[in-house]
């Protein structure tokens, strides 16, 4: 197994631990408002975790997502498991994340910022399953 590969999958692990202990987690869609009751996130819906730039491959935050921690850079290439399929992302870090159509930050991007920031459909960007890399830094979106 290459190097890269068992590092994803590693930050994946991590992610998914810190996630699934309730450290902050952001919510994948909003709770809705009820009374007296539990809510909980669908089964195949994984939160992102706090510092993490989470792609899904599915509209709406659903299946199995990569998982990037964003003071660890960005992805010219992202893993096969996700490059061109991503759907929808979440970025929890304090650094704005922007996915590109292509390989090496070329093509067709969209900036989704810090703190939070979320697009639940990459359709309406022309970009749903064509994420190629990953470019994560510190210029605000729009600059």
């Amino acid at each position: 197994m290459r190097v890269p590969r068992i590092l994803a999958l590693a930050s994946m692990t991590v992610a998914l631990t810190v996630a699934l202990a309730g450290v902050a987690p952001a919510q994948a869609r909003p709770a809705p408002t009820g009374t007296g009751s539990a809510v909980t996130a669908p089964r195949d819906q994984i939160q992102c975790p706090r510092g993490f730039v989470c792609i899904y491959p599915e509209i709406g935050f659903e299946g199995q997502p990569y998982v990037k921690r964003a003071t660890d850079g960005s992805v010219r290439h992202l893993p096969d498991y996700i490059r061109g399929k991503g759907s929808s992302v979440i970025n929890n870090s304090s650094r704005t994340a922007r996915v590109y159509q292509k390989d090496n930050y070329f093509g067709r991007h969209v900036c989704v910022g810090a703190d939070g920031g979320a697009i639940g459909d990459l359709r309406s960007y022309q970009l749903n399953d064509t994420t190629h890399s990953l470019k994560n830094n510190t210029t605000p979106c729009g600059a």
